[in-house]
């Protein structure tokens, strides 16, 4: 079976714009998300490009602030500090990852724990831990109601985790082995330390594959009936494809297709349910303060 995020993203995304149309009804604004891209890099211009689309598809209101790779550090943090203090603008992310000579911890801390949607404040990672509602980081989210949409069955099963990020290993584990409804296993988180990785993949009943490493979950590592979430989306040269590269996921897609019960397909899985949980999480931040 495939786990088709774009057919789930678009039932969410279709609820959320009801949503929104009922606050117009009501004579309320419309959310509104800001985001912030640092430089010229294509791959963050696609992804914050493509938040910009779903906002206006929905009925967001969105800004996004291009700013060039040589702004300085003091410089972001002001333009933040402008976005915190605007009343008007509910949500804010800053496109990862920053020029080397800005601090990303600093500015992740920098943009108000209400507005931040991408859940990478250390006090909204520490409320998921202590299983505090907050934001949650938008791409376990999206994963998250993806499971919960499949009704994938996660109590009880063993689930391995690999690759250790803020972004989306490390809250992966937290939310699956949460007393929670489409958590409660049993989770072991693996990284490039790890030993015998193959065998541990093999106990699996479920992996989230998020390593960033074009097709390196194979089919030797899953076991039959396994389900399989792949979070790694990669540009591989292609000189067949116009654009010169194609988008790989961290798993061999043909070859363990066969094996597993369920899977993400790379593109049209996990990236499409990332910008559905930060379109969600926006929506959050917006009725918090209008309750």
């Amino acid at each position: 079976m495939l786990l088709e995020g774009k057919r789930v993203s678009f039932l969410y995304k279709e609820q959320l714009k009801k949503e929104v149309d009922a606050l117009l009804l009501n004579g309320k604004r419309r959310p509104h998300l800001a985001a912030i891209l640092v430089g010229h890099d294509g791959a963050s211009e696609t992804y914050v490009n493509s938040k910009v689309k779903n906002c206006a598809e929905i009925g967001f209101t969105s800004t996004l602030l291009q700013l060039e790779e040589n702004i300085t550090e003091k410089d972001l943090l002001e333009k933040i500090k402008k976005f915190n203090d605007n009343e008007q603008i509910d949500g804010i992310l800053v496109q990862l990852p920053l020029p080397k000579h800005i601090n990303e911890q600093k500015v992740i801390e920098a943009i108000d724990p209400e507005k931040d949607v991408d859940g990478f404040h250390p006090l909204n990672a520490g409320k998921l831990v202590q299983g505090i509602p907050s934001f949650i980081s938008a791409t376990p989210y999206g994963i998250m109601l993806l499971l919960e949409y499949y009704q994938i069955e996660t109590k009880g099963k063993n689930t391995v985790v690999i690759g250790r990020s803020n972004i989306v290993g490390r809250p992966m584990s937290i939310l699956l082995s949460s007393n929670r409804p489409f958590g409660n296993s049993t989770v072991t988180l693996c990284h490039s330390q790890t030993k015998n990785l193959e065998e541990i993949c093999l106990g699996a009943d479920i992996i989230v594959a998020a390593l960033g490493k074009p097709g390196f979950i194979h089919a030797d590592m899953v076991k039959e009936g396994s389900v399989i979430i792949d979070v790694g989306i990669t540009r591989v040269p292609d000189s067949t494809k116009k654009s010169g590269y194609r988008l790989q996921g961290d798993v061999d897609f043909e070859n363990v297709f066969q094996k597993c019960s369920a899977i993400t397909p790379v593109p049209g899985g996990v990236g499409l349910m990332t910008i559905t949980g930060l379109l969600k999480n926006t929506m959050q931040a917006y009725l918090s303060k209008h309750s």
